[in-house]
């Protein structure tokens, strides 16, 4: 007995120490379901990029610049200064939030005086993009597809999934970053 004994408790002994190993996922995402949402949202970009293209067409009164980021825009002010934002400077100005139809989703108002340190905070893409071309004193209005707003998910307020907005931002002033 006592050397059936002696051999269960080493065994106990050698399979009681052992360290936890981690489980596998149960589910995984299936390459045909990101298949599927890739084309999805690749459909929904260009439907929308061929909306704002129409509109670009149809709006004769405004000069209208491509950026290399993804949206379109307009200069309502320009100014000859040659300083744009850079990393690190804060800066304050004003916006507003439109429809591409125009309906007003959040108004200069409702919104205030924004200040915001550039690539330091967060802001929506197109919006923390469109604010590194503009010069202090200038208003620009931008139209967003909704990949480059708020995408998918919103704001979880006004705006819905896959809202392409229309914003006019006025620069108040750059402030440099202290080094």
């Amino acid at each position: 007995m006592k050397p059936l004994l002696l051999v269960l408790l080493s065994l106990f002994m050698f399979t009681g120490c052992k360290s936890p190993e981690p489980r596998k996922p149960i589910s995984r995402a299936s390459k045909s379901f990101t298949n599927k949402s890739l084309k999805i949202n690749k459909a929904i970009v260009k439907k929308e990029e061929a909306y704002i293209k129409e509109m670009i067409q149809k709006d004769s009164a405004n000069t209208y610049i491509t950026s290399a980021d993804g949206f379109w825009y307009y200069y309502n002010t320009k100014s000859n200064d040659s300083i744009t934002p850079q990393f690190g400077d804060e800066v304050e100005f004003n916006y507003n939030l439109l429809t591409l139809q125009g309906d007003t989703i959040y108004s200069r108002k409702e919104i205030g005086e924004r200040a915001y340190i550039i690539d330091k905070e967060e802001i929506f893409t197109g919006l923390r993009q469109g604010l590194k071309l503009m010069k202090e004193g200038e208003t620009v209005t931008f139209l967003f597809p909704s990949h480059q707003a708020y995408g998918y998910y919103g704001d979880n307020d006004k705006i819905g999934t896959h809202v392409a907005l229309k914003s006019t931002v006025t620069l108040n002033e750059i402030k440099p970053e202290i080094k």
